[in-house]
């Protein structure tokens, strides 16, 4: 393991401009219709990271042609064949890939990082047994293997995606291939990260593909997927971070290609910068946060179920604020990367807060804090957390922060120029 990297400390307000990579969501979905579309694609600005690099090396092997173009990559698609897939830890691989491997004429091995077998897989393996797919495995994780004897009949499928909104997503992508599409019908308690069904479904339909959507239910009916040209946004989750450091140095700090209008969750770090006390605006073109002086925060109470990736980075500015918090509705977290909210309550709680985990969240109380170790879990928003707390606290020490090149690499250069006094001069 490399040494622990130490969060810079800000020496005052940060004044500065971002420009942040491509969407691994968006990304990692347009890889999966372009491969299984009529006609070549081009995704234009998409992401490059670990996650991406998995799924494209996937169904790269499944028979997809890639060519990187400059910042653009156009695929080709071609018949899909039987291969070995590596996830890593992406739960974008792990859920999306099955029902695409479910049209390959061959068998599809599925394997990935040793922490990846305890991220939940049973609810995808189960759905495509139901769906008339050979699934190999032990139902419940990594490694498994996935063959069907001919297109998949596909049709009607029960699910409880309670534990994540990818079980969707993953079935909705391929669905329109499989002989009478999918049907999805999820019962359980409610899903998490709605937002992500609902960017599956607008991408679904600009590809030309015929989606109904309703309440818990969503079809997806059977036909061609268009080969056309994918626009990829800025990954909004992996901006919340920057707009963070603003609000807790008393700083401003301005995403550029912010979208008007996006499906993406993290687009709520807006309203909940203004609820805690930060000043946000938005114009075309981007936007900018602008923190109270001396960085106060006010605490919030809020229900993070449709929105639960953003927890970490709304935890670091809560365990900040004079008043105390309590979010909700993010039970779901325990199964990401790793236990998000153990993980969280633990290392903020090492560093001398005041955090209690909640069956379905985290209560956060305000409390003096220190420097100290911070463990990352192989969990790219851990450590990204911990750089985000070392901003108004010394000596935050954090054990890897190389994870972090799983959606976003060079995050701690970009982090440690953005502290730079002369390039925020230059910055301008």
């Amino acid at each position: 393991m490399s040494q622990p990297w130490s969060a810079p400390q800000a020496a005052g307000p940060i004044a500065w401009a971002q420009h942040v990579p491509g969407s691994k969501s968006i990304t990692n979905r347009a890889f999966i219709l372009a491969t299984l579309a009529d006609a070549p694609s081009t995704l234009r600005a998409p992401l490059v990271s670990r996650d991406s690099q998995l799924m494209e090396k996937a169904l790269e092997s499944m028979g997809a042609r890639f060519e990187h173009d400059g910042e653009d990559i156009h695929v080709t698609p071609g018949p899909l064949r039987g291969a070995t897939v590596d996830c890593g830890l992406a739960g974008t691989v792990m859920r999306f890939i099955p029902p695409v491997a479910a049209l390959a004429d061959g068998a599809v091995l599925v394997d990935g990082d040793e922490q990846a077998y305890a991220r939940p897989m049973s609810t995808t393996l189960d759905a495509l047994r139901q769906l008339g797919v050979e699934v190999d495995g032990d139902s419940l994780s990594l490694p498994f293997t996935v063959r069907s004897h001919g297109v998949p009949e596909g049709g009607e499928v029960t699910i409880d995606a309670s534990g994540s909104s990818q079980f969707v997503s993953g079935l909705l992508l391929a669905g329109a291939r499989f002989e009478k599409g999918i049907t999805v019908i999820h019962e359980g308690a409610p899903l998490p990260s709605l937002p992500y069904v609902e960017m599956t479904v607008g991408m679904l339909r600009q590809a030309g593909v015929h989606v109904d959507s309703g309440e818990n239910t969503w079809t997806v009916h059977p036909g061609p997927i268009a080969g056309r040209e994918w626009a990829i946004e800025p990954d909004l989750s992996n901006a919340t971070p920057f707009l963070a450091a603003a609000a807790v140095t008393g700083g401003h700090v301005t995403i550029k290609r912010w979208p008007a209008n996006t499906t993406q969750p993290g687009d709520a770090i807006r309203h909940i910068l203004v609820d805690m006390g930060v000043m946000v605006t938005q114009e075309p073109g981007f936007v900018t946060a602008k923190g109270t002086k001396g960085g106060a925060l006010q605490g919030i109470e809020r229900n993070m179920g449709d929105i639960g990736e953003l927890t970490p980075t709304v935890a670091a500015l809560c365990a900040l604020a004079e008043t105390p918090s309590t979010l909700t509705g993010i039970a779901h977290l325990r199964g990401h990367e790793t236990d998000r909210l153990k993980a969280l309550a633990d290392n903020i709680n090492a560093l001398g807060g005041k955090v209690t985990e909640l069956a379905d969240g985290l209560r956060i109380d305000p409390a003096p804090l220190h420097g100290g170790e911070w463990p990352c879990y192989a969990d790219h928003r851990m450590a990204t957390t911990g750089a985000i707390i070392g901003l108004k606290v010394p000596g935050i020490e954090i054990e890897d922060i190389s994870t972090t090149a799983k959606t976003l690499p060079g995050f701690d250069r970009m982090w440690e120029t953005m502290l730079d006094p002369e390039q925020q001069e230059s910055n301008g």
